[in-house]
């Protein structure tokens, strides 16, 4: 975004061809950096790794990031940003010490799956 924003003062970028502060206003992303914050410290508060324990904070975030996504006149988050998404909730409960992969196992889904039963986006 700062490029395209850049691009457009020195006039190396038509006024038509700029589109990403359109479809990810600064609203979007103050709130998703938010959400996502506010995710790694539940993760870092938790004392053990209980299954239940992990799965409420990646139910809060998923619905958190639903309702952001609702507010931004959906489809907020494109593609290649749910996938962005899904690998931050992942990679954050595994750099705590989270086994995803058994995690996932233990509820008898894969690990791509552990947001699926709350995520709208």
């Amino acid at each position: 975004m700062d490029e395209e924003a850049t691009e457009l003062a020195v006039g190396t970028r038509a006024p038509s061809d700029a589109f990403l502060s359109e479809l990810f206003p600064q609203s979007l992303l103050a709130a998703t950096d938010e959400a996502v914050r506010a995710f790694e410290l539940d993760v870092e508060a938790l004392r053990d790794q209980d299954d239940e324990q992990v799965f409420e904070a990646i139910k809060h975030v998923v619905l958190v990031l639903n309702e952001i996504n609702e507010d931004h006149d959906s489809p907020g988050y494109e593609t290649e940003e749910r996938e962005e998404l899904c690998l931050f909730i992942d990679r954050t409960l595994a750099e705590h010490g989270i086994d995803v992969s058994a995690l996932a196992a233990r509820r008898g889904i894969s690990r791509t799956e552990i947001t699926d039963d709350w995520r709208d986006w």
